[in-house]
């Protein structure tokens, strides 16, 4: 088969800006007690294709991407079920929001790995990614998502 790990590699890399750029729209939504149809499409669609191109990559075994990947997966599986055919009824309301904001800072925080792994300026504050300025930024990213969580949680509640 011919593969061209490059085109992959770009391909791979914009859908996930566009997925979290989106999953943070819709959050942003939520939290706002908005339901943003066309923008949950957009990220559900591009976070799914993350996930998926996520797995084409060559190597040899498991790594932590592809637990990421697997977890991601059945979190956009169960928001999809949420926001489609269940209509936002009942729990799958709150399986929504939280679905959508666990797939979302999982993107997030494989971007912060990738900043620190190929930013200069990031790699030389962390070049291990076991330093202070890594678990900080991680810190920092995680208490943000799960402030926003809270929020959306609380504030969303679409008509259905």
């Amino acid at each position: 088969m011919n593969f061209d790990v490059m085109t992959l590699t770009g391909s791979h890399t914009v859908l996930s800006l566009v997925a979290l750029g989106a999953g943070i729209i819709v959050i942003l939504g939520m939290a706002s007690a908005r339901d943003l149809p066309g923008w949950a499409a957009l990220f559900l669609a591009t976070a799914v294709a993350t996930s998926a191109t996520g797995f084409l990559f060559p190597v040899a075994g498991i790594l932590p991407s592809h637990i990421f990947g697997v977890v991601s997966l059945v979190a956009l599986a169960a928001a999809m079920l949420g926001r489609y055919r269940h209509g936002f009824a009942g729990r799958w309301r709150i399986t929504y929001v939280l679905c959508v904001v666990l797939a979302t800072w999982l993107d997030a925080f494989v971007a912060v790995v990738q900043v620190f792994l190929k930013v200069p300026a990031a790699t030389a504050l962390a070049p291990t990614q076991a330093d202070p300025p890594f678990a900080i930024a991680q810190g920092i990213t995680l208490v943000v998502f799960v402030v926003l969580a809270v929020l959306a949680a609380r504030r969303f509640r679409p008509a259905g």
